[in-house]
């Protein structure tokens, strides 16, 4: 399960700490939020207690309007429960009741001057950044004309050399060997590299070389979003099906479905070159414009008239 610790939320989007008493900061693991109004109120039947709770200008305004007595014993109900924090916004005063509580209970409890509503979007997308689903997989991402391409095959098989190739002309390095894929959304799978070895590239026979240092800051991207996996395979293991692209292939990562194109390669043929061209079909067909589908179309209609 993916996990984001609070301290990096603070550090993040630069809270204030009001209240911690915690010898280490709690974890998160669910990116949705909540704003406990009906809590705050006596209604505790459906409490999202693993959220974190987010204090407006409601729920200040709605505790200061209860006695002393009902504000302290709700307070005291919500702070039992194991919540990560509770965030204030706008940078509103907090009752003292709750200071007291949170000191009592060790809960964080955070501020920040942004309006409510703003900032529960950018904590949002945060925590649904940090804690997507991911996974690692061998192979080279690249960036060819804007199309985020995962070149997976063999060892030894050329993606590397691939890669060069494309960079020397223009096209730019996400990752090599090893890609870090989160799935930021149903069928958005974003690439990036480990940080130790980001913007680096083995080559066999020549070792590790820096792209960056080489062919320059514009040869590399830190990260892209993954539109589409090319296979590499060996001629002799290439089973022919569909020629004409009809069929699309999809392989399956996380639980998103990317097109899939699988490329023979023997001495004589420009890996490269194919890519290049693979993109820029690929970028033709989001347009709604199918090749395979217009040439079978001219072809039907040259065999009806027949």
């Amino acid at each position: 399960m993916q996990k984001v610790n609070l301290q990096e939320v603070i550090d993040k989007l630069k809270l204030k700490v009001i209240v911690n008493t915690c010898e280490e900061m709690p974890n998160i693991f669910v990116s949705d939020l909540n704003r406990p109004g009906l809590e705050l109120s006596g209604y505790f039947k459906y409490f999202a207690y693993d959220r974190i709770q987010i204090f407006g200008k409601t729920e200040i305004t709605f505790l200061n309007s209860i006695s002393p007595h009902v504000r302290k014993t709700r307070l005291e109900k919500l702070l039992s429960y194991d919540i990560p924090c509770i965030i204030i916004t706008r940078n509103l005063e907090p009752p003292e009741e709750l200071i007291s509580i949170a000191h009592k209970n060790k809960k964080p409890i955070l501020g920040t001057s942004m309006p409510t509503t703003r900032f529960m979007g950018s904590l949002t997308n945060f925590l649904e950044s940090e804690l997507a689903p991911c996974t690692t997989v061998h192979g080279v991402l690249v960036d060819i004309y804007g199309i985020g391409v995962l070149i997976t095959g063999e060892s030894g098989i050329g993606k590397s050399e691939t890669a060069i190739e494309l960079i020397k002309r223009g096209h730019r390095l996400v990752a090599d060997d090893a890609v870090e894929i989160k799935e930021a959304a149903e069928n958005v799978l974003i690439g990036t590299a480990p940080e130790i070895i980001r913007h680096f590239l083995e080559v066999r026979g020549l070792g590790v070389i820096d792209v960056r240092t080489i062919f320059g800051a514009g040869s590399i991207r830190d990260n892209i979003k993954i539109e589409m996996v090319v296979e590499l395979v060996e001629w002799e293991n290439y089973k022919e099906g569909d020629r004409l692209g009809l069929e699309e292939e999809t392989i399956k990562i996380l639980n998103s479905h990317i097109p899939k194109k699988t490329i023979p390669i023997r001495p004589g043929r420009n890996i490269a070159v194919i890519l290049e061209v693979a993109a820029m079909d690929f970028r033709l067909k989001a347009l709604g414009y199918n090749s395979a589908l217009e040439f079978s179309r001219r072809l039907f209609e040259k065999i009806n008239k027949k």
